[in-house]
């Protein structure tokens, strides 16, 4: 049997009653976005594999828990986002990791200058130049600006309190602009 064309809340109920299609028809429809959006925080497309597929046992495991407070896809976003960021914590700490990040997708509402915007230069210069970010900035710029997160947010997901989070999302957006200048 199909669920194709199905709705998610089906799905979902289907998947609290143990049906193995409706999860791989979730897996289907989320699997590409989710592993984008850990490969933007663990940078390795092997590992981001990983933590994907972790995250879709945690969130088929826990779901239980699911309120639909936000829809499905944020819900399951966040668990990306947390496993990843927990995977790349985790990384960092036995120096496996390297500095370089790939970025797929730029913002256009970063600021070069007050004259000139971002969205002005090209997306390959951009992503060099977040490579070069120190990885807090880089990793909070992500979660604010490509993932769409807001500072709330994004201090809860980095562990950090609301007003670090604004200056190191600040000081991460004037180190791009000064680079993306001097480049």
């Amino acid at each position: 049997m199909s669920h194709k064309g199905e709705h998610i809340d089906v799905l979902l109920k289907l998947c609290l009653e143990g049906k193995q299609s409706a999860q791989l028809e979730i897996y289907n429809r989320y699997h590409r976005a989710m592993y984008n959006t850990a490969l933007r925080i663990v940078k390795k497309s092997e590992e981001a594999e990983d933590v994907m597929q972790e995250s879709f046992l945690s969130a088929f495991t826990k779901l239980h828990t699911f309120k639909a407070e936000v829809t499905f896809g944020s819900w399951l976003k966040r668990i990306v986002i947390n496993n990843s960021i927990q995977h790349y914590r985790k990384q960092q700490k036995m120096n496996q990791i390297a500095l370089e990040d790939v970025l797929y997708r730029v913002e256009e509402e970063v600021v070069v200058n007050d004259h000139h915007a971002l969205s002005e230069l090209k997306a390959q210069k951009v992503m060099e130049t977040m490579n070069r970010l120190k990885d807090n900035y880089r990793v909070s710029l992500t979660l604010h600006l490509i993932e769409g997160y807001d500072y709330r947010e994004v201090s809860k997901i980095m562990n950090i309190s609301y007003a670090n989070c604004r200056t190191t999302i600040s000081r991460a957006k004037e180190s791009l602009r000064k680079k993306l200048v001097n480049t």
